[in-house]
């Protein structure tokens, strides 16, 4: 790969480059191949007939219920899913944890993935889709509103975590030079993504501050931003564990000696991670359940799915993370992050369709058509396709070349 950078061959040399790591590496005709290809195709007309009909043609909500599942489970879930990279990022660039260090690219890769296809679902939502612009400009909204800062956010952490990243594509590429001063930004990306992290995440959640009197008593408060932002911690932490499980078995052959002896204890580690934030949280919907003094309603069905969400698939992967750090037993940690994602994602839906509106009858809700359902799936194995592509051929998981582990020692 060095010759990319030393030789004169120039970007003759780089296009034979990239067409060799083009080719596939391994079987084709896999089953998650021949499932995932179909499902791309059908995506892909669905999105361009979105984009020629318009919003309405693929079913996309109402005006009643303006947010449907491109929100709510892929911008919303998607953006609290990736929060375990400026979390780890934190821990590893800040804090000097070397300990985490094996995982924090491939967990800065699955954050970045996630914010450039889940971010792109506001731009099928849209209704004028080429007015994608407006919200980042401030024009009809504005400056001040949430939604402009939302934008903006978005826009520069997807900057910052491709900043964070972009030391293992130097690598990859046998970019010398250009490696040695990616390595150089990346604290001051680190630093600006967090910062950044912290904002948008209780930016989407201060989005919801506006519909008071549409959203449940028990869903709704003024802590909803702190709510959102706490929640994304466990989350991304969630998924990070429930990432190594399946990296283990996908990508073992890339796997060093090294990662295997210290996964255990990076398991438990960020166990305990979220079992603190998890009750953290509980503290905080008991705070502020008794600030409303809506407990009365628990005893409605409103309420019991109120208390599945949060002691259900919130309290019970709580204990199993902490009884699972202690014993170190990572089926139980690893079950616990797969409840704790499920608790987000049915947390996310709530301010969207399940809380949003409770008061509207059954059959008239808002339930997303299979168009919709197919572009979700679509975006969800787009970001699975090329998160296998770049692991596959990056350093990520394996030891970076010894040019660049020399940059790093230095």
């Amino acid at each position: 790969m060095d010759r990319l950078e030393d030789s004169s061959g120039g970007l003759g040399n780089l296009v034979a480059f990239l067409k060799s790591e083009l080719k596939p590496r391994g079987p084709i005709f896999t089953v998650f191949n021949v499932v995932t290809v179909p499902l791309l195709v059908l995506g892909g007309l669905v999105v361009l007939y979105r984009l020629w009909k318009g919003l309405g043609a693929v079913g996309g909500g109402s005006q009643e219920f303006p947010l449907g599942i491109w929100i709510g489970l892929v911008v919303m879930v998607g953006v609290a899913f990736a929060g375990g990279a400026y979390v780890l990022c934190f821990v590893v660039y800040i804090l000097n944890a070397e300990k985490y260090r094996p995982i924090i690219r491939i967990t800065v890769l699955n954050g970045f993935l996630a914010y450039m296809f889940y971010a792109s679902a506001i731009f099928l939502d849209l209704g004028r889709w080429w007015n994608i612009f407006n919200p980042i400009i401030g024009n009809r909204f504005g400056v001040n509103s949430v939604l402009f800062l939302v934008a903006w956010h978005f826009l520069l952490y997807m900057l910052a975590a491709f900043l964070e990243f972009s030391p293992a594509v130097a690598e990859w590429l046998g970019l010398k030079r250009a490696r040695k001063i990616l390595g150089t930004l990346t604290i001051g990306a680190v630093v600006f993504g967090i910062a950044l992290s912290t904002l948008h995440q209780s930016g989407l959640g201060a989005l919801f501050m506006m519909a008071k009197w549409k959203i449940h008593p028990l869903w709704y408060s003024e802590f909803i931003p702190i709510l959102f932002f706490v929640s994304s911690i466990y989350s991304g932490l969630s998924v990070t564990i429930f990432l190594e499980w399946i990296t283990r078995k996908v990508f073992k052959s890339q796997i060093t000696a090294e990662y295997r002896q210290a996964a255990p204890g990076i398991l438990t580690g960020l166990a305990r991670g979220c079992a603190g934030t998890i009750f953290v949280y509980l503290f905080l919907k008991v705070l502020v359940l008794l600030h409303g003094q809506e407990w009365g309603l628990l005893a409605t069905p409103m309420g019991w799915w109120y208390l599945f969400e949060v002691a259900g698939l919130a309290g019970v992967p709580g204990l199993l993370f902490l009884y699972g750090a202690r014993a170190r037993n990572l089926v139980m940690i690893r079950s616990a992050a797969v409840l704790a994602m499920l608790g987000i994602i049915l947390n996310r839906l709530a301010y969207v369709m399940i809380a949003f509106k409770w008061y509207v009858p059954f059959e008239h809700r808002h339930f997303p058509s299979w168009m919709e359902i197919v572009v979700t799936l679509t975006i969800v194995t787009l970001h699975i396709w090329v998160f296998r592509w770049i692991v596959h051929r990056m350093p990520i998981l394996r030891r970076p070349p010894a040019w660049a582990a020399k940059m790093e020692s230095h």
